[in-house]
């Protein structure tokens, strides 16, 4: 897995979400210099991570919806790479994985969404890399 991979899997990712169309719509955002505006509303976006591949496709809407009930405005989560490409050449986007149908949930929700693309995971997990980064001599 090389850093080209990643950009051809996130344009293949918001290419796939926005021909979808389920819940893209513009948005006007800017920022003047004490918060973020959307709309014309001064915002204070308060964030909750949900790691996908930590709970079952089934547990999502419910995590969603209750982290939107908390009031979480954006849900931040990381591509977890060493899932995707377990063996270099070897694509893992089911199940737990599936990161676009998470991606369409978190939007179907009302939520923003905050990708933390890497290849880095700052969440004890596999020390925070993948595998084969680690193997490559990347660190």
């Amino acid at each position: 897995m090389g850093i080209k991979f990643q950009w051809v899997f996130l344009v293949l990712t918001v290419q796939s979400l926005i021909v979808a169309g389920e819940f893209f719509k513009p948005f006007n955002v800017s920022y003047d210099g004490r918060a973020i505006i959307i709309d014309g509303t001064r915002r204070m976006l308060i964030s909750g991570g949900i790691h996908y591949p930590r709970a079952t496709p089934e547990m999502w809407p419910d995590l969603i919806s209750k982290s939107k009930e908390g009031g979480v405005d954006v849900i931040e989560t990381y591509v977890f790479w060493n899932g995707h490409e377990p063996v270099r050449g070897q694509y893992n986007f089911e199940g737990r994985y599936n990161i676009v149908k998470f991606v369409k949930q978190v939007g179907s929700g009302g939520l923003y969404l905050f990708l933390r693309i890497g290849p880095y995971v700052c969440a004890e997990w596999n020390f925070g890399l993948d595998s084969l980064s680690l193997a490559s001599g990347l660190v």
